[in-house]
């Protein structure tokens, strides 16, 4: 998440050069809606973003019990600048000109303390919640029931709201390698899922995007630069 289009794109370029999934926002507002998801793995945030800056976005953030691992990015390097950062509940600072290796090593570096931490905090979508700790899914504190199968469809789904899976990511993320199964297969599921979610009225949070895949969103509030 940064202010500047050119340091977003380059970013951007060269994180996906890296082999990382990439999303990201020009402000922010959008920052923290996406952010707000816990579908990312790392976040990197401008302190400078218009809107709402990098600081408030964290402090939103942690207030609201998300933990995902957070670098600030800042032209500011003062102590005190880099203190309220980490105080807030950031896990690394970086300033402004850096290095891209050395922005890599950190992701890479935070990422790996988190694996060690065993963080996958719940990924959030409007008023449902897959929480990947107890494979419990809940929409408005009501409790949908679903296969492991069904559950890991739907995490993939909602870990990569706001943007389309197809039907192939879907067959490698949820099946692997297995042999039998086919994009009907997706399909089939998909539609298990669509029929669990509709019964607990949380049905428009999910839908085909005809020739691309499916879509997880929540259209009554959109879901900024995230690394995962």
């Amino acid at each position: 998440m940064d202010d500047e289009p050119g340091v977003r794109k380059a970013l951007d370029r060269g994180l996906r050069s890296e082999g990382m999934d990439v999303v990201t926002a020009a402000d922010g507002p959008t920052a923290l809606r996406l952010a707000r998801t816990g579908s990312f793995d790392v976040l990197l945030l401008d302190i400078m973003l218009p809107g709402l800056s990098g600081y408030r976005v964290l402090q939103h953030l942690r207030a609201d019990g998300i933990s995902t691992p957070v670098l600030l990015i800042s032209a500011k390097d003062g102590e005190v600048d880099q203190a309220d950062g980490l105080d807030l509940g950031a896990d690394g600072y970086l300033v402004k000109p850096f290095s891209f290796v050395v922005l890599v090593a950190q992701v890479r570096a935070v990422l790996r303390r988190a694996a060690v931490k065993g963080v996958r905090g719940p990924l959030r979508l409007g008023g449902l919640v897959v929480d990947r700790a107890t494979r419990d899914v809940r929409w408005r504190e009501e409790r949908i029931a679903l296969s492991p199968r069904e559950f890991a469809l739907l995490e993939v789904l909602v870990g990569r709201a706001g943007t389309v899976v197809t039907k192939d990511e879907l067959l490698r993320a949820v099946w692997g390698d297995e042999q039998a199964a086919t994009r009907n297969v997706v399909e089939v599921y998909v539609g298990y899922v669509r029929r669990k979610l509709d019964a607990a009225g949380a049905g428009a949070l999910l839908r085909t995007v005809r020739g691309h895949g499916y879509l997880a969103s929540d259209n009554t509030a959109a879901t900024g630069t995230g690394a995962g």
